[in-house]
């Protein structure tokens, strides 16, 4: 079958057509009309019986693209100034690496026009995505049809997606366990500023200070950098004096929060305890060593490669309660 052009001049039929036809990416039909391993014997049959009902004959430059050995996943990063997604970038790096994978790194600066501009170049670059995403499942699907998308962080509710899941909520209720044994009964939090709804952090925050009879409304948002951890410190002790310990949405704020108190003249951690979440490299090299709520970076990023290999290859993927990274607090000088 060869396609019409506007003109009435047949139209050569192209890998896209193809990939739209079957309902996959540029990348997995490249790869089954290359008997590549990594792609199922069902959708490899899918894409050869589209091809062959199209017509489609790659040409001699196309078979030069499409026969490249190498997979290449999408990591989608909201930050990378922030070192928490760089470590978790540089950890799928590392265990793509190990697989011979390439990884193309898409940073969203955390604006929802620059995460929608990603994903409409996305499908024809990689062979499945694996990041941080804000905006609705339906427009994930729309983009990433016929690709494996496992999302970190964030629960999914399309079959075909996977979610990598971060558990605190021991790790925020020993934290807040520490400071009340430690004698605070006024603790404030920093949240995350640009959030709608409260975050899961701050869910996991309320609970363990209700459970110990502290009052769970002492919060403040803050940008998530250091210089909006100390202008929210600021805000909180303008609001709530009082305060003598306070725990941020992510270690960056906390950062921003120890440099802040020395300038307001409050000694970390004998006038104000803080305690961070994350567990960044970064955190042992402040003065004092920032305590907090750390999850395994290396384990985020080794996993979410996991299950895109068990997604490509048509194994079974890993379960639900094996894709789950739980943080645990670690304590430092800060607190």
């Amino acid at each position: 079958m060869v396609s019409s052009s506007v003109s009435g001049e047949p139209r050569k039929v192209t890998i896209h057509d193809v990939a739209r036809s079957a309902g996959v990416s540029r990348q997995t039909v490249s790869r089954a009309l290359n008997d590549k391993d990594e792609i199922d014997g069902s959708t490899k049959q899918r894409v050869l019986d589209a091809a062959r009902a199209l017509g489609y004959r790659p040409s001699r430059f196309a078979r030069g693209l499409v026969r490249q050995d190498t997979t290449t996943i999408g990591l989608v990063i909201p930050d990378l100034l922030n070192p928490f997604f760089t470590e978790v970038a540089a950890a799928a790096l590392e265990a793509a690496r190990a697989r011979g994978w390439h990884v193309v790194v898409y940073d969203t600066a955390d604006r929802a026009e620059e995460e929608r501009g990603t994903l409409q170049v996305i499908s024809s670059q990689v062979d499945a995505v694996v990041g941080y995403f804000s905006c609705p499942e339906d427009e994930l699907q729309l983009f990433t049809r016929g690709m494996p998308v496992v999302l970190i962080g964030r629960e999914h509710h399309t079959a075909r997606f996977s979610s990598i899941r971060i558990d605190g909520e021991e790790g925020v209720r020993a934290a807040v366990a520490h400071l009340v044994a430690a004698g605070h009964t006024r603790i404030g939090m920093l949240d995350h500023h640009g959030r709608v709804d409260p975050s899961i952090r701050r869910e996991w925050f309320t609970t363990a200070a209700v459970s110990h009879g502290i009052d769970a409304d002492v919060v403040v948002g803050a940008d998530q950098s250091a210089d909006g951890g100390g202008a929210a410190l600021r805000a909180l002790l303008y609001a709530h004096p009082d305060v003598t310990a306070v725990f941020t949405f992510n270690d960056i704020i906390a950062i921003g929060v120890l440099r802040a108190a020395r300038r307001l003249g409050r000694s970390v951690p004998q006038d104000l305890a803080v305690i961070g979440f994350d567990g960044l490299q970064l955190g042992a090299l402040v003065e004092p060593p920032l305590a907090s709520v750390a999850l395994d970076t290396r384990k985020l990023g080794a996993l979410a490669i996991e299950q895109v290999a068990r997604l490509l290859t048509g194994a079974n993927p890993l379960a639900d309660d094996e894709l789950v990274v739980r943080a645990e607090l670690r304590l430092g000088g800060s607190a």
